[in-house]
């Protein structure tokens, strides 16, 4: 662990170990009809249910409007939307007066690569976080979601009738394929207030290009300035574990970021070599919709409105399931004293 970390920082990739216990998605189920279970017998749970507006009354919380115009009042109020609900939460966040930290946005792709790749390091970390600045336009790139033996995945965005990609492990059924997305963050500034909505424009751009899809490239083919085909594809030591459509992502994703990821990918070949040849994939497009990125206390309540806290990916307090678990906790904590 410590000669991948030591080979890392000479090509300027900064590691995060972290300790991980995977489930699997089709394990996740299980837990979460268990956790709901033991939920439901303490609490009213409302599903498939929109809130309207979160109710302020003397600078204080006190409860929500639901969309049918019931009122449900308590002494504490959590927005917890997730990255589903982002949107949503903009408009709170500007009807409120909440003041914003930043307004970063994640944009890139998903690799996949044979298992071969990346075992040396997914035996050690299962999942690797790596971060780095590129040395072109020094942006900021992280990998995210590291899938060993892994599916690359559609995943529809209802809020914006849109789809991208993602990846996820199973416990039980395996590829021989490791997945993971490089995205590239960036933070906007005055007078451009809309992330989310940059974000979204560009993953249309590829449902448009790929017919309502999501496109497929070559490595190779994209430093070569040519769009990919199912014969090249074929002929390549990878099978794509997603139905997508062969095409170029330099018609969607704007110049800079295909600079970063490249580049990226190139500074990842010291550590998993063979990640940058020329038959790895490129899924595009994935985004990361938690662009609001609110002025909060360290337990996560809004300065500016008594007894309200945000937590979870929505409210851009966490990038990460895990994390977002933790930051429900951290709040909860708060409310208790």
């Amino acid at each position: 662990m410590k000669d991948t970390i030591r080979k890392a920082s000479s090509v300027g990739l900064k590691i995060l170990p972290a300790r991980i216990r995977h489930i699997g998605t089709d394990a996740s189920r299980e837990v979460l009809n268990n956790m709901y279970e033991d939920l439901v017998q303490k609490c009213d749970i409302l599903m498939n249910t929109f809130v309207e507006d979160i109710l302020v009354e003397n600078g204080r919380a006190v409860g929500i409007l639901l969309a049918d115009g019931t009122e449900r009042r308590g002494e504490y109020v959590i927005a917890a939307p997730g990255r589903e609900g982002a949107s949503w939460l903009a408009g709170l966040v500007e009807k409120l007066n909440i003041p914003i930290a930043s307004m970063p946005v994640d944009i890139g792709v998903r690799v996949e690569v044979p298992d071969s790749v990346c075992e040396d390091l997914t035996q050690h970390f299962y999942e690797v976080k790596c971060l780095y600045n590129t040395p072109t336009f020094d942006d900021r790139c992280r990998t995210f979601c590291m899938n060993p033996s892994g599916f690359v995945v559609y995943e529809y965005n209802k809020s914006h009738d849109l789809v991208t990609v993602n990846g996820h492990s199973l416990k039980n059924v395996k590829s021989r394929n490791t997945n993971f997305a490089i995205l590239v963050t960036k933070n906007f500034t005055q007078p451009f207030n809309d992330p989310i909505g940059y974000a979204t424009h560009v993953a249309k751009l590829a449902n448009m290009l790929a017919g309502g899809g999501i496109l497929l490239q070559r490595l190779g083919d994209l430093r070569d300035g040519r769009r990919s085909t199912q014969s090249r594809i074929d002929r390549g030591m990878i099978t794509p574990t997603a139905n997508a459509q062969p095409g170029d992502l330099s018609l969607v994703l704007p110049h800079r970021y295909l600079t970063d990821i490249v580049e990226f990918l190139d500074a990842l070949n010291m550590i998993m070599p063979g990640v940058n040849q020329n038959d790895t994939l490129l899924y595009g497009v994935e985004i990361k919709l938690y662009s609001l990125r609110l002025e909060l206390r360290k337990n996560l309540q809004v300065p500016v409105i008594e007894r309200l806290f945000m937590a979870g990916d929505g409210a851009g307090v966490s990038r990460g399931i895990i994390q977002a678990a933790a930051s429900g906790v951290v709040a909860a904590r708060a409310i208790l004293g």
